[in-house]
């Protein structure tokens, strides 16, 4: 299982008693107790699930859950020690998909993980797409039943696109999840494994938007 869990938060009791008990269960979990550092490990990896505090040094919560909803799908869990009405309505407002109060179960935190795993997708080993179809264990990508031969690349872009549906994913967004947060290079790389991608793609469903990015259009 790869599934990519990101925690923020800012005890460093809870933190680290979350990710040994989210390692337990075979997660993939980076940790992280402040919320500028947060922001960049958004663009850095492209984390199947989030687990938030609110109150956390630098950016807050609530701030970096707007940010993290305009570059991912992916559900986010708030949990804090707060009890206020106003919170928890902020949080939903700001899309989050859960919220928990401390002091809570680490068995009932990993169990409304796996629930919302479930319900995103991120659990699953094949993604479909109309006539396209991907499988993250294989590689393989079958478009209406024959296999297309990508690279590792021309898969993770693709992948993206359809785990995006109906939302433009950005160059910087293509660049910071399929090559690194790190990478220096310029947007014309993307450009090149996109028009590589159209080649073998039977259909043109790779929508551009012009000055921001790519969009997966309606397959079939």
């Amino acid at each position: 299982m790869n599934i990519q869990i990101l925690v923020v938060e800012d005890d460093e009791h809870i933190l680290n008693a979350t990710k040994a008990f989210l390692q337990n269960e075979g997660f993939l979990v980076d940790i992280c107790s402040d919320g500028d550092l947060a922001l960049e490990m958004f663009y850095e990896k492209n984390y199947h699930l989030v687990i938030l505090d609110i109150m956390l040094p630098g950016t807050n919560g609530q701030e970096l859950l707007k940010t993290f909803r305009t570059v991912s799908n992916a559900p986010v869990l708030m949990m804090t020690a707060l009890t206020d009405d106003a919170d928890q309505l902020a949080a939903f407002n700001n899309e989050a998909d859960d919220y928990v109060t401390k002091p809570f179960s680490m068995q009932i935190l990993v169990k409304r993980v796996e629930a919302l795993l479930r319900r995103s997708g991120a659990l699953q080993k094949e993604f479909r797409a109309g006539k396209l179809a991907l499988n993250t264990e294989s590689y393989k990508v079958l478009y209406d039943g024959a296999e297309l031969s990508l690279t590792l690349r021309e898969f993770e872009i693709l992948l993206l696109l359809v785990q995006n549906r109906g939302k433009v994913v950005s160059h910087e967004n293509l660049i910071s999840k399929v090559w690194g947060y790190d990478y220096d290079g310029d947007e014309g790389i993307v450009h090149t494994h996109i028009k590589n991608l159209r080649s073998k793609l039977p259909d043109n469903i790779i929508k551009t938007v012009r000055g921001i990015g790519y969009s997966m259009e309606a397959v079939g």
